[in-house]
Order: structure tokens, then sequence, then C-alpha cells
């Protein structure tokens, strides 16, 4: 799977990282429902490092489909809301 993060570029993701970072878009969909500004910050900053962590970035000069596009570590709460599907980010 292809994800971009807004602002920094794609990376390639095996799919059975989606259960790990699912856990953490439950979190951060919970924290959004409830206004929690710090928590929404600290788990949006936790979901992008795993990514960054788990994936393989892909060059700049590359342009692939993102399967999944997450906001970018300084993307505000109303940001990310409007981004949201009734999965979180991170469907599943």
């Amino acid at each position: 799977m292809i994800v971009r993060i807004m602002g920094e570029g794609q990376a390639v993701l095996a799919d059975s990282h989606l259960a790990e970072l699912d856990e953490l878009d439950d979190a951060l969909l919970a924290e959004m429902e409830r206004g929690d500004g710090p928590g929404f910050r600290t788990t949006l900053h936790a979901l992008l490092a795993r990514v960054r962590e788990l994936g393989t970035p892909l060059p700049d000069d590359t342009l692939e489909p993102s399967e999944l596009i997450l906001p970018s570590p300084d993307a505000t709460l109303e940001e990310v809301r409007a981004m949201l599907s009734d999965d979180g980010l991170i469907p599943g």
C-alpha cells in the first residue's frame, strides 16, 4: 500500500501494519470527538511516526497513486476532521 503524508511524500507500507495503525487512528478519532487538542496532537504525531518507521520512502521524483492520505504533522483538529471518513483516517 502506498501512503502519503501531506507535505512530506509517499512511502510503501505493508498491509500487515494496518491493524497497528488503525488502533492509533481509533485513539485519534476518540480524542477529536472529545475535543482533546493535546491528546490529538500527540496521537497524530505517533501515527505519522509509525508510518515513517514502518514504511519505505519512495523517491521524491516518484509519484504513485496513494491508497491512504494522512494529514501533515502540523494539521489542525479541524483540518483532520474534514479529512475523516466514517472509519477515521485509516479504513478498517
